[in-house]
């Protein structure tokens, strides 16, 4: 696929899920609501909306749309992709936090504690975390409660206690936070199985539930797992890479942090040139998972490839 056709299709599915979302975080109460308090609909919002690649939508809705041959964009994988944002969303609030990563910028701007303050900041992320399993458990997502069910399931799991937040609280043992202040050195094995729970589960789920609202059959599903464990594993290589030699105001963030902390990544253990071929070695596996599916995976491949070449 043409990096500009890829482009497009990115951009088409990052300002349909901007809308879906700036929709969802306005300030009129729904049934069950007592009222939106204006302060932390504000806050939400300004994490929300207006930044971010919309990575994980974006490989829910193209994985729905690979396994139905259907090329819309209809209002329930919206809905379901602007869920799995909003856990995104949530877990980026948690970790800029003094108690966390204590990071002033994110995205560009300053960070959320920063604009607001840490108490807006947490219930904000509560918000956004229990609103999305509002979103997947409304009729208006899917009309098969089974359907519903499954993407409650397979979220909750990517990120909680086995999934993100377990990853976090192994990133914050090995920054040595419970021992004096003394960073552990991990084995290559474990910085994997962190990386694959704080990173890569929220990337399997939303191939995982693209594949539900598609009623894909058991090899489809099989085979968009093995995709999503790769690049999973290629996004967390460049995230690592870029924080080892990427420029802070392209990143969007602080860089070189791992370093400080004494945090043992993979680009740590095996250098910048093992991460680039590794990289390479990644997405191509990644296209072998989706060679079963032929052209009609070209999406999904592209998707591979940007990761590994992100920049931010």
């Amino acid at each position: 696929m043409p990096s500009s056709e890829f482009a497009d299709r990115l951009a088409a599915v990052a300002d349909a899920t901007e809308a879906a979302l700036a929709r969802l975080l306005d300030h009129t109460a729904r049934p069950g609501e007592t009222t939106r308090p204006a302060r932390l609909i504000d806050a939400m919002r300004y994490s929300a909306l207006g930044g971010g690649k919309r990575l994980r939508p974006f490989l829910l809705i193209e994985a729905a749309r690979l396994v139905s041959g259907r090329d819309d964009l209809p209002d329930g994988w919206l809905r379901a992709g602007a869920a799995i944002e909003c856990i995104h969303c949530y877990s980026l609030i948690h970790d800029d936090l003094p108690s966390m990563d204590n990071d002033d910028i994110r995205r560009g701007k300053p960070t959320l504690h920063r604009a607001f303050d840490e108490a807006t900041a947490i219930l904000a992320g509560d918000g956004l975390n229990t609103l999305a399993f509002d979103l997947l458990a409304d009729p208006e997502t899917d009309p098969d409660p089974a359907v519903r069910a499954d993407l409650v399931l397979t979220l909750a799991r990517a990120a909680g206690i086995g999934g993100m937040v377990g990853g976090q609280m192994l990133d914050l043992a090995a920054e040595g936070r419970f021992a004096a202040g003394r960073a552990t050195p991990l084995s290559e094995a474990a910085i994997r199985q962190l990386q694959g729970m704080k990173t890569g589960a929220l990337l399997r789920a939303a191939c995982a539930m693209g594949a539900a609202l598609a009623r894909a059959d058991a090899d489809a599903r099989a085979a968009l797992d093995c995709y999503a464990r790769h690049i999973g594993l290629a996004f967390q290589v460049a995230d690592d890479l870029l924080d080892h030699e990427g420029d802070a105001a392209t990143v969007g963030k602080a860089v070189g942090k791992d370093q400080a902390l004494g945090k043992g990544t993979l680009v740590s253990l095996h250098g910048a040139d093992w991460a680039r071929a590794t990289l390479d070695q990644l997405t191509a596996a990644a296209a072998a998972d989706l060679a079963p599916f032929g052209d009609a995976a070209a999406t999904l491949v592209a998707a591979a490839r940007f990761i590994a070449a992100r920049k931010n």
